[in-house]
């Protein structure tokens, strides 16, 4: 595999326009894109590309592709969500052994998926099944842009003050957001939420809500009449809360939960995708972080 991944990069950069060697920065993922893309915002010489397109989702057995080799090629820098997230990690660092890689979740008390917190460690494995959503709660979206932002002004020194001052300002909005959220899911009458993947349990943790229950472990995966079976009584012994989905995947589980028992379904969004162009891009997790609040006061209100 080692010598496979050498064999390719020699080629990719062989090919490479001399143009294209420039100063990029690549992310891995949406969410990374979105952070990036304030921290770089206005800096003259810097270009953010991501590395998966932006409707893929979350990084569930994702593999590389030739054209993400190519991207990886013409990076002084690799942004990532880390906590697990990008399970193709050790590809990357085989065949771009001197790229700078930045883990935006460094410091991050992580999760797994019973709700348990484990310390994050420098050179943590994560052999635990660590949750990787780290993003939707505002506060740790807050610590992954210091982190990230650090790493940029690590990577491009003559740009850091420009840099920083961009860190400055989002940080300010998304502290704000993070204020906002919290206010506004404090008092609901409800706070049981049944979701249709383990996308959102440090949401529920920051804003005072209960995950009990989720509809799939992983998406994609087909459930089975015995599975479906046991996910309606579960709903139904809860008194039916209400089921949310992700606008990224089929929703035909909860709708058939929702039949067969009564509860209503609504969307949540994770923000794993949206908009490639920069200029839509540059406030849109903000716009869906509160689009997510307004659906939850609406399912939770009675």
């Amino acid at each position: 595999m080692k010598k496979l991944l050498s064999l390719l990069l020699a080629l990719l950069m062989f090919t490479l326009p001399a143009a294209a060697m420039g100063e990029t920065v690549v992310t891995s993922f949406y969410p990374i894109y979105l952070f990036a893309l304030n921290l770089t915002q206005g800096v003259e010489g810097l270009e953010v590309q991501n590395l998966a397109a932006p409707t893929t989702g979350c990084l569930h057995d994702y593999q590389l592709q030739t054209s993400d080799m190519k991207t990886l090629a013409k990076a002084q820098v690799f942004l990532i969500n880390g906590a697990g997230m990008e399970s193709y990690l050790t590809n990357v660092f085989e065949a771009f052994p001197d790229l700078p890689v930045v883990d935006a979740s460094e410091g991050i008390a992580l999760m797994d998926d019973d709700g348990e917190t484990h310390d994050h460690e420098e050179g943590d494995d994560h052999d635990h099944e660590v949750n990787a959503h780290l993003w939707l709660d505002a506060s740790n979206a807050v610590q992954m842009v210091n982190n990230l932002s650090a790493g940029l002004c690590a990577a491009y020194p003559a740009q850091a003050e420009a840099i920083e001052a961009n860190r400055a300002a989002y940080v300010e909005r998304l502290t704000a957001l993070d204020e906002e959220l919290r206010a506004g899911l404090a008092d609901l009458p409800h706070k049981d939420i049944f979701t249709f993947h383990e996308a959102f349990p440090y949401f529920a943790r920051a804003y005072g809500l209960n995950v009990v229950g989720v509809v799939n472990r992983e998406p994609g995966d087909a459930l089975s009449p015995a599975q479906l079976a046991q996910l309606v009584r579960q709903v139904k012994e809860l008194g039916n809360p209400p089921l949310f989905v992700e606008p990224q995947y089929d929703d035909m589980a909860a709708q058939t939960l929702a039949s067969e028992t009564g509860a209503k379904v609504y969307a949540l969004d994770p923000v794993v995708t949206g908009p490639a162009d920069p200029a839509e891009a540059l406030t849109y997790y903000e716009s869906v972080m509160r689009q997510n609040m307004q659906t939850l006061q609406e399912a939770l209100k009675e």
